[in-house]
């Protein structure tokens, strides 16, 4: 079971069993990432092996440069599986009009080659 809380500067992190789905949501900027992600790559090297297929959904709004870093390492883990035979793929979600967002979305894409849907969603409602 994996499952990390946010934090002002750290996305929530959790995996659904019952989807077989890593959950990474929030933004990104811890002041370490290797550390902060640590972890999550820890379980994955352990997880992503005894299973057939795991899904990734990501809906970050922002990353620092080395929690960048750090999805990659994540992405790469999954295509390494992709590779070997395993249903796995990539549900990237960005608030629609976010084209940050969706850029990092598309080069990260074009990394990888396994299932990779980017689909936008409607930003959140801001308080006026």
């Amino acid at each position: 079971m994996l499952a990390i809380e946010a934090t002002r500067s750290s996305p929530r992190i959790v995996f659904h069993e019952d989807e077989e789905t890593l959950e990474i949501t929030g933004e990104s900027y811890p002041e370490n990432s290797f550390e902060f992600f640590g972890p999550v790559f820890s379980w994955l090297q352990a997880e992503l092996p005894r299973r057939s297929g795991m899904k990734l959904r990501v809906h970050v709004s922002y990353m620092n440069s080395s929690s960048t870093k750090c999805m990659l390492d994540i992405l790469d883990m999954f295509g390494e599986r992709a590779a070997a035979g395993a249903e796995v793929s990539v549900q990237w979600l960005y608030e629609d009009g976010n084209e940050r967002a969706l850029e990092l979305a598309e080069e990260f894409r074009e990394d990888l080659d396994l299932p990779f849907e980017i689909r936008p969603i409607d930003p959140e409602p801001r308080d006026t």
